[in-house]
């Protein structure tokens, strides 16, 4: 798993590549397996392929222009009124979708829709509901861009790792 971790890298640049329904397929089961609390499972998750749809979403906010380019896009989205904690749930999915991804090969990039703007007047997450007819119930936390690599990264490495920010036992007490 750290391997996996280390290696993980937000993929931009993709392919032409579709990628197969077979591997849609383990993509949305290691999603639909993501812990949840209380095991309440309040997310859901829009599979966009249409490119004209991916085109579209691709406009909702400064950088989120790549998106045209991926073959996939999965809009992580989740019911507010299944569970208090809805965003940590949507974001715990949405971070299993990034790393199953990473471990067949895919490259992926996390776009934030909450609390992001399309216009001055309109929320990303209000036209990202009105492109593909999401209920005001249910709330739309990230699309997730998947595509086959286009563009290579170096590993993260140790020299990365930020321990400055880890404390031990008390704030303010370095580990």
């Amino acid at each position: 798993m750290l391997d996996s971790l280390y290696r993980r890298r937000s993929i931009r640049k993709y392919q032409s590549t579709k990628i197969d329904q077979d591997t849609v397929q383990l993509l949305l089961k290691a999603a639909l397996l993501s812990p949840s609390s209380k095991g309440l499972q309040p997310w859901q998750f829009i599979v966009v392929e249409d490119s004209e749809i991916l085109k579209e979403l691709s406009k909702v906010k400064k950088g989120a222009g790549h998106l045209k380019n991926a073959t996939l896009g999965i809009v992580v989205c989740a019911d507010s009124a299944i569970s208090d904690v809805w965003v940590e749930d949507a974001s715990i999915a949405a971070t299993i979708l990034h790393l199953t991804a990473n471990s067949m090969g895919l490259g992926s990039c996390w776009i934030q829709i909450r609390e992001r703007q399309f216009t001055e007047t309109e929320t990303a997450e209000q036209h990202v509901r009105e492109v593909l007819e999401i209920p005001v119930n249910i709330k739309v936390v990230a699309i997730i861009s998947i595509g086959y690599p286009d563009e290579s990264k170096s590993p993260h490495t140790d020299n990365n790792l930020r321990f400055d920010k880890v404390h031990l036992n008390k704030y303010g007490l370095t580990y």
